[in-house]
């Protein structure tokens, strides 16, 4: 049995040979074809004329009987078989594709089409070339690529594998065209903001940071573009939105990854309760672009995202899940022992907002299956999230859950720029008691506050975890093409 060292030198043999030959195994121009598609829907018509017909595309297998061989050809659109035979092709045409041309390479091929005996729709070549030649086989066509960890880090050999990978990442396209359609047509503006920023706000998380050699300053990959983006309302750009890729230092498991994709928007004149009736029909409304139906299949759950969707207020939510009362606790010491008593984890050096979180995610957020607004959350877990009018123990903030997942946030902003300075401050307190999750003062940010952000209604949600649910994946590492992986050590082929 031939060894992957042993295949890829033969393989380069075969590139020389090619050359040596009169072929460039690298070509740079190719013919005029048809996709594989469009042979297919026309290929009664086209039989019937004798119509030469050109196609290309990756060579997946090969089988030689002889004096004819058979081969199925690849492209994005779909696959077909074609034949080759020494009085069609030529003797010496056909001689170079039996020595030379290997599964994985890629072909252009040009024939005229038939039925061969079983009713298999086959492309008869009469002419070849080669495009590229694959120094590399593909992994074994009965078994695929099947190895997780080998998958996300070779891709490339997933996509060519596994149609339902390609499928996948069609999918997440439709989803990114549909959120920028729906958005563009509600009259929203889409923007660009910084990558490299000097602070990193706007959420709370863990940022990478770097260093600017010419600048000689630390800048930070920024975790979320909030800041910038309500910046460009105070500017007078009333509707906002930029999708983009956020960087968080934080764990990696079948819900996060520390690169990763969101949609953000802004719209002044609108508070959180009009957002939530806005997100209803903008998100039921790309599900079914995408996918046709409102109804989505996710982990054996049939979720039903047809508006319009319950809303129940955050300590309403925790008290419902585990019993607890946070309107009752008092203290930090208190919710702690609470918490333990319950059994759920609870570090006693932790933050109230820290606290509740967790309390959440234990009591609410991986029950949820359908979908439902959890809103009003204590102020403590929202440093940037207006308060509420009726009790400001708490902020006009709303997130999104489905399946057991947040797939959205969303909050009415705060723009009083004296009570943002005082919840930056405190936040700037925790940071430097060691939470290095916590925000910092952004000065730069104040002073556009102060110069006036009118009312306004700003949404997070993150592409990966919703593209997920839609394609019913088990992890967000199945939906980001090339996640992140602990680096490995390179080979010497």
């Amino acid at each position: 049995m031939t060894t992957i060292k042993e295949e890829y030198l033969i393989r380069i043999d075969k590139a020389a040979a090619l050359r040596a030959a009169g072929m460039d195994p690298y070509a740079s121009v190719t013919p005029e074809h048809v996709e594989i598609k469009d042979v297919t829907e026309h290929f009664d018509e086209w039989m019937a004329q004798e119509k030469s017909v050109t196609i290309v595309g990756r060579l997946m297998t090969t089988r030689i009987h002889g004096k004819m061989a058979f081969a199925d050809l690849q492209d994005e659109s779909s696959i077909m078989q074609i034949q080759l035979t020494e009085d069609k092709t030529g003797a010496e045409s056909f001689a170079r594709f039996i020595d030379y041309i290997d599964p994985a390479d890629f072909i252009s091929a040009t024939g005229t089409l038939f039925l061969t005996k079983r009713g298999q729709k086959t492309l008869a070549v009469t002419s070849w070339n080669i495009l590229t030649k694959s120094l590399r086989p593909l992994p074994d066509k009965f078994h695929g690529l099947t190895d997780v960890e080998m998958r996300f880090r070779e891709r490339e050999l997933d996509l060519v594998s596994n149609p339902d990978v390609r499928h996948i990442f069609r999918l997440r396209a439709s989803v990114l065209r549909s959120l920028r359609d729906r958005l563009n047509e509600a009259g929203f503006e889409e923007v660009e903001t910084p990558v490299l920023q000097p602070i990193a706000g706007g959420a709370t998380a863990r940022p990478f940071a770097t260093h600017h050699n010419a600048l000689g300053h630390d800048f930070y990959l920024r975790i979320a573009p909030e800041l910038y983006l309500k910046r460009c309302v105070v500017g007078g750009m009333t509707r906002v939105y930029e999708l983009g890729r956020q960087f968080r230092n934080e764990g990696i498991d079948w819900s996060h990854n520390p690169e990763f994709t969101s949609l953000e928007f802004y719209w002044a004149y609108q508070d959180y309760q009009s957002l939530m009736t806005f997100t209803e029909s903008f998100l039921s409304g790309v599900i079914q672009d995408v996918l046709e139906t409102t109804h989505v299949k996710f982990d054996e759950q049939d979720i039903n995202f047809t508006p319009s969707w319950p809303r129940v207020r955050f300590c309403d939510a925790v008290k419902n899940g585990c019993g607890v009362d946070i309107e009752e606790v008092k203290t930090q010491e208190e919710l702690v022992k609470i918490m333990r008593e319950k059994g759920i984890e609870a570090d006693s050096s932790a933050d109230l907002g820290t606290l509740y979180d967790d309390l959440y995610k234990f009591a609410v957020r991986s029950k949820q299956i359908q979908p439902i607004f959890v809103i009003d959350y204590p102020i403590e877990m929202e440093p940037l999230a207006k308060r509420c009018v009726d009790n400001p123990k708490y902020v006009q903030r709303f997130q999104l859950l489905a399946g057991g997942m947040e797939l959205l946030k969303a909050y009415t902003e705060l723009n009083d720029p004296m009570d943002q300075r005082a919840r930056f401050e405190e936040q700037q307190k925790m940071r430097e008691g060691g939470n290095d999750e916590a925000q910092s003062v952004d000065e730069q940010f104040l002073k556009a506050l102060e110069h006036g952000l009118p009312p306004t209604a700003g949404l997070g949600m993150g592409i990966d975890r919703f593209v997920m649910m839609l394609a019913n994946a088990k992890s967000v590492k199945e939906v980001i093409l090339f996640p992140t992986l602990r680096p490995e050590g390179e080979s010497s082929v």
